[in-house]
């Protein structure tokens, strides 16, 4: 069996044990009134094996994420750097930038302040459209 589906087994085994734990006190310390209504009605049960349940399946599913989370990155390098390769700086290189006019920036001809053609003339106004 693989390892991966160990460990998933695994912590299915102990999601389901905290929430055993989890039920059993919230049965216990009567939260919620919970003991009165599982014990005083013919569904609680059923009402409370879903508790424990549902339950499960989240514990189940944060102790698997938790687990797999803390897993290190395993290398065969003892360099213990596992932040890849470093990137080199190399020399700056200057480059020119020569002054464009208003209306013939980015945006092409009668592009505005913001390199984009003016939609209307609005005074200034942003309404929508109609």
């Amino acid at each position: 069996m693989p390892k991966l589906v160990k460990l998933y087994i695994q912590q299915i085994f102990i999601g389901f044990g905290l929430s055993a734990i989890f039920t059993a006190i919230l049965i216990y310390f009567d939260i919620g009134n919970l003991q009165r209504l599982v014990f005083g009605s013919g569904d609680g049960l059923l009402g409370l094996f879903l508790i424990f349940f549902f339950n499960g399946l989240v514990f189940a599913g944060v102790q698997f994420a938790i687990r797999v989370m803390r897993m290190g990155y395993e290398d065969e390098d003892d360099d213990d750097d596992d932040r890849g390769m470093p990137i080199r700086m190399t020399d700056l290189v200057p480059i020119r930038i020569s002054h464009q006019g208003e209306n013939h920036g980015a945006g092409g001809q009668g592009s505005g302040r913001y390199g984009r053609q003016a939609r209307s003339d609005r005074g200034g106004v942003n309404f929508p459209r109609a």
